[in-house]
C-alpha cells in the first residue's frame, strides 16, 4: 500500500476534477488535512483550477477548514452539497457568482453514492418534489451560472418522481481511524461512518483514485473485519495525520465513538428564554416509544429538555448521520450522538427516514408564509442549503418546525419565503400533520396556511402576534393559551404526560391539540 503525504496526495489531482469528499459538518472524519494541503498548493501553484467538489454534508468550522480550504477563486469551478453553512467562504464565492453552487438533499446524495458505485443510472426519487430542488422551481441552484440540470422530473407509475443525476468521480478523500498495512481503513474512533464504503467504490468504479487519512498504521491483520469500513482494495493511498482529531472541537470523545457510556441526564439544561420555551413545546409532542429527529438549531433543544423532563430513555432521538438512540450533540458538533445505541451508514439512515421511519420530526425554521411553506436553505443574503431537511421534513409522519417568531425584530412569519425548502402544500396532500411552534405563539398546517391555534398566556392577539407577521393567519375559533408550565423555571411534568404509546389513528391526528380542531 503507497504511503503518500498530504502534499503529495494534492497532486493528484489534475485541473477540472471531480473531487468527492467524504464527511459531515464540524469535523466528522473530515479529511483536513488533505484539504488543507490542496488550498496551500494552489495558492503556491495556481494548481489545481477548476475542480467540482462533490460532497453529500457540508464540511467545515463555520470558518476556514473543511471545504473552506478549498474556497478560494479559481481552484473550484463548482460545488455540489446538502450545506454551505460550516463552509461561508463557498456561499461566498456563489454569491458573488464565481462558481457553479448546487445544494441538494443531503440524504438524496448519499444514496446517490451507493447507485453511483453500483453503476445504475442515478437516483429516482420523491424527496426534493415541490421544493426548490425541484426542476420546476430552482432544480438545487444557488448561483445564476449554475446552468447544468442535475435533478430531472421523471414520472414513473403514474407518479411523479424527481432524478438525481451521476458523478464521474476523479479523485475520492476519505478518512477513517486507522488503517492497516494493507490499506485496510477502521473507523472505531469516528463519531459517524456516513458513506464512505460507497464513495469508494463509486470513485473505483469510475476509474478514479481513492486517498484515505488515517490517524494511524497498524500491523496487518490486526484490525477486526468487522471494524473495517473501506477494505484496502479500493484504497489507492494513505496519508498519515497523528495530529487527526475526532472533530474540529475535541480530540477524542469515548462517549461520541461508543466506546464508554456516559450518563445523558448529564446534559445541561436550557437556559431561560425563547429557545427553551420553544423546545419546551415542542416536547409536549413527545409519546413513549416515539422515534425522532433533532434537526439543527433551535430543535436540538428537545434532547436538553427530555433530559430535564426524565424521558430522555423513554424515546428514541435520532440524528442523520446515523446515530440512533443517545443523546444527538448540538451547535458545532451537531452529527455526533453521546452513547448512541446504534451507529448505522448514513445511505441507511436515510433509506428510513424516506421511508416513513420517524414518527416526529423536530426542525428549525428560518422562515415560514402564508402557505404553509418553510424555508431553511437560502435567506437574509445567505446561502445555506437544506442539509438533511428536506428528506427528513418529506419522510415524517409528523412534523414540528420550530423557531422564534421575529428576529432582530423582522418577522420569520412572511407573505412568501425566499425559498420553498417544506412545501405547505404537498404536506396537505399527503395528509401530513404539521406544527409551527414559537416562543408566543403555536400553528398547525390548516386547509389554506398556518392557522393559530395557541398563544402566550400573556400575549396579546393583535400587538404581540398579527402585527409581528408578515401575513394575518387563520384564527382557530378553539383558540387557547400555551401551557403556563412551559414558560415556569421548574420541571412541566413531561415524565407524568408522556403516556402509552399512540396508536397510528392517534398519531395521524398528531396530538390532542390538533384532534380538537
Amino acid at each position: 500500500m503507497r504511503r503518500m503525504t498530504a502534499a503529495e496526495a494534492a497532486t493528484l489531482l489534475r485541473d477540472g476534477d471531480t473531487l468527492l469528499i467524504g464527511g459531515s459538518g464540524g469535523g466528522h472524519a473530515v479529511p483536513d488535512a488533505l484539504l488543507a494541503a490542496v488550498g496551500e498548493r494552489f495558492r503556491d501553484s495556481g494548481h489545481p483550477r477548476a475542480l467540482t467538489a462533490l460532497h453529500p454534508v457540508g464540511l467545515g468550522d463555520g470558518k476556514t477548514r473543511g471545504a473552506g480550504h478549498l474556497a478560494q477563486e479559481g481552484l473550484l469551478k463548482r460545488v455540489v452539497s446538502g450545506t454551505f453553512v460550516n463552509s461561508p467562504a463557498v456561499a461566498t464565492l456563489a454569491l458573488a457568482e464565481k462558481i457553479e453552487a448546487y445544494t441538494l438533499p443531503q440524504g438524496s446524495l448519499s444514496q446517490l453514492m451507493r447507485e453511483m458505485a453500483a453503476g445504475r443510472p442515478g437516483l429516482l426519487t420523491r424527496i426534493g418534489l415541490h421544493s426548490f430542488v425541484d426542476p420546476r422551481l430552482q432544480g438545487g441552484r444557488q448561483s445564476a451560472r449554475s446552468t447544468e440540470d442535475l435533478v430531472e422530473l421523471r414520472e414513473f407509475d403514474g407518479q411523479e418522481y424527481l432524478f438525481y443525476k451521476p458523478f464521474k468521480v476523479d479523485v475520492a478523500f476519505v478518512r477513517g481511524s486507522a488503517a492497516d498495512e494493507d490499506g485496510n481503513i477502521s473507523m472505531e474512533h469516528e463519531a459517524v461512518t456516513l458513506e464512505m464504503l460507497s464513495i469508494a467504490q463509486a470513485a473505483r468504479r469510475a476509474g478514479g483514485l481513492v486517498v484515505a487519512q488515517v490517524k494511524r498504521i497498524v500491523p496487518r491483520g490486526s484490525l477486526h473485519p468487522k471494524m473495517v469500513k473501506v477494505p484496502g482494495i479500493l484504497v489507492d493511498a494513505l496519508v498519515v495525520d497523528p495530529d487527526q482529531w475526532q472533530t474540529f472541537e475535541t480530540e477524542d470523545s469515548a462517549a461520541y465513538s461508543g466506546h464508554q457510556r456516559v450518563a445523558l441526564e448529564d446534559i445541561p439544561r436550557l437556559p431561560a428564554g425563547p429557545r427553551r420555551i420553544v423546545a419546551r413545546r415542542g416536547a409536549l409532542e413527545l409519546f413513549e416509544g416515539a422515534i425522532c429527529n433533532l434537526g439543527s438549531g433551535i430543535s436540538t433543544g428537545i434532547a436538553n429538555v427530555a433530559a430535564e423532563e426524565g424521558v430522555l430513555r423513554r424515546v428514541c432521538l435520532t440524528n442523520e448521520q446515523g446515530n440512533i438512540g443517545g443523546a444527538p450533540a448540538s451547535g458545532n458538533e451537531a452529527g455526533a450522538a453521546r452513547s448512541p445505541d446504534a451507529q448505522i451508514d448514513q445511505p441507511y439512515q436515510f433509506d428510513f427516514y424516506d421511508g416513513g421511519g420517524l414518527d416526529l420530526a423536530f426542525l428549525s425554521f428560518a422562515e415560514f408564509d402564508a402557505a404553509g411553506n418553510v424555508n431553511v436553505s437560502r435567506f437574509g443574503g445567505r446561502i445555506v442549503g437544506p442539509g438533511g431537511f428536506v428528506n427528513i421534513s418529506q419522510g415524517a409522519k409528523a412534523v414540528i418546525f420550530g423557531g422564534t417568531l421575529t428576529a432582530n425584530g423582522a418577522p420569520k412569519a412572511v407573505r412568501q419565503v425566499e425559498q420553498i425548502t417544506f412545501s405547505g402544500a404537498f404536506a396537505r396532500e399527503r395528509g401530513q400533520p404539521v406544527l409551527y411552534v414559537t416562543e408566543r405563539a403555536v400553528f398547525r398546517l390548516g386547509d389554506r396556511g398556518p392557522e393559530l391555534v395557541e398563544i402566550a398566556p400573556d400575549a396579546d392577539l393583535q400587538t404581540d402576534i398579527i402585527d409581528q407577521m408578515g401575513f394575518v393567519p387563520a384564527i382557530s375559533p378553539n383558540l387557547r393559551k400555551m401551557e403556563p408550565s412551559l414558560f415556569a423555571d421548574g420541571k412541566m411534568g413531561l415524565e407524568a404526560r408522556l403516556g402509552a404509546p399512540r396508536s397510528r389513528a392517534a398519531l395521524d391526528r398528531f396530538s390532542t391539540l390538533v384532534a380538537a380542531e
